[in-house]
């Protein structure tokens, strides 16, 4: 029975791939600053302390793969001065711990599996990124970039080494979808800004195969984008989401982008943003999506 450890395994992709890691007979352990607060009788809850850079171990050594989720929600909160370092160091300073623990104690680690995102790119509408494309100069962009660059350091101990770069995941369990529908709630599909921004997404259970799928196929190495074959812009989506739930018993309305700037600040940059990311090199390893499209994600996300 191989180990794989989760960071950030108590959030929504960790705890999906945790699940069909379960059912695949792996063991799984997830780090957290809390391990007695796990609720997951299947797992190991192994502690880690990013800020003061130390993480069990034993736990360490015990993991054939590791998958990097760990980081603050950059949705969650304004941002801040504070929060947008908050952001970046949870992300930069726990993948340092990874790699100092695994360059100071002897492991077992083939691969190590990483999370970063499509706000790696900057913003042209007609544009599709792949990804040797250059990363944007704004927040988001160096965000990501920072990101990445703090765990490339684990190929320099015979690690393998794969790059999610992840479009917005789609599930009603949470993420951005979660928010999209609330207003839905009261009969309004919400559209923000125009509506005419490009996103680049994919649904949850695509993204956790993706995952799985790193760590079977030996070959699998590198960066890749982790978004459907078909973005959509925002409407478009908004507008699938409400049929899907509600059929056509909603009213659309929109939010104008001067009021999502007072409302958010920077952070209105995230859902205003037109991103096109090609999935095509993930689908050159023969990776196929059971959800292409967002009508197809929308309806499976929403049935009866």
């Amino acid at each position: 029975m191989e180990t794989v450890i989760i960071t950030g395994g108590t959030g929504l992709i960790g705890t999906a791939l945790t699940r069909l890691l379960l059912e695949r007979g792996y063991k799984v352990i997830i780090y957290t600053r809390d391990p007695a607060k796990g609720t997951n009788k299947s797992v190991t809850y192994a502690a880690w302390d990013i800020n003061n850079q130390t993480l069990d171990v034993t736990a360490l050594q015990a993991a054939d793969y590791v998958v990097h989720l760990a980081g603050a929600n950059v949705g969650e909160k304004r941002w801040t001065a504070a929060r947008k370092q908050e952001i970046i160091d949870s992300r930069t300073k726990s993948s340092d711990l990874l790699f100092k623990m695994m360059r100071s104690h002897p492991n077992k680690i083939k691969k190590v599996i990483s999370a970063s995102a499509t706000g790696f790119y900057g913003e042209y509408t007609d544009h599709i990124f792949r990804e040797t494309d250059t990363p944007a100069t704004d927040y988001l962009g160096s965000t990501t970039l920072a990101w990445e660059k703090s765990i490339l350091p684990v190929t320099t101990l015979n690690k393998k080494l794969v790059i999610f770069r992840t479009g917005i995941c789609l599930s009603k369990d949470g993420g951005a979808l979660k928010e999209f529908y609330k207003p839905l709630k009261f009969g309004f599909a919400t559209v923000l800004g125009s509506g005419d921004q490009f996103i680049s997404w994919i649904h949850l259970q695509d993204l956790v195969r993706l995952y799985f799928n790193a760590i079977v196929n030996d070959r699998l190495e590198g960066i890749y984008n982790a978004v459907a074959p078909n973005p959509v812009t925002h409407k478009e989506l908004v507008l699938a989401m409400a049929h899907a739930a509600k059929g056509n018993s909603f009213i659309t309305s929109y939010v104008p982008a001067f009021a999502l700037k007072l409302a958010l600040g920077e952070m209105s940059v995230e859902v205003l943003k037109s991103v096109k990311a090609s999935s095509q090199k993930i689908q050159d390893t023969g990776f196929q999506f059971s959800y292409p499209t967002v009508k197809e994600a929308m309806e499976q996300i929403f049935k009866a």
